[in-house]
């Protein structure tokens, strides 16, 4: 049984297709970056780039330097890789990047792949399915 797909997520998806359709795979991370944040724009999706994560540890801030990728229409958060696959490292920093923000939704999107689709993980905080 599969998660209901949210229409941002559905929206941010089609802008990530777009831009592997136009570049393919085998670039950095910071080009498909740079690409998707020009197809949000055009396509209207309000995001947050390199957004800074605040990390507390027992009340205290920590200075730690971690950024979101994107924060898009202040509640999804996409992750980008450009790597030969997605471990599972990569989906428990997306949740715990979740967690930490209290944002709903994480996308992970690796454009090192022939198929996008093949490169896509959705995850839901609190949902496990």
């Amino acid at each position: 049984m599969s998660q209901p797909m949210d229409p941002v997520s559905v929206r941010i998806i089609g802008a990530a297709i777009e831009v592997h359709r136009a570049l393919g795979p085998g670039l950095l991370e910071s080009a498909y970056e740079e690409a998707l944040a020009f197809e949000f724009d055009q396509q209207g999706i309000r995001y947050e780039r390199q957004k800074p994560l605040p990390v507390r540890y027992k009340g205290r801030h920590l200075d730690c330097g971690y950024r979101l990728d994107f924060l898009a229409e202040r509640q999804v958060v996409v992750e980008l890789k450009a790597v030969e696959a997605l471990q599972p490292i990569h989906e428990a920093q997306l949740l715990t990047y979740l967690r930490l923000g209290g944002w709903p939704i994480g996308l992970l999107i690796n454009f090192n792949v022939p198929l996008l689709k093949q490169g896509i993980r959705r995850r839901v905080l609190g949902w496990n399915p």
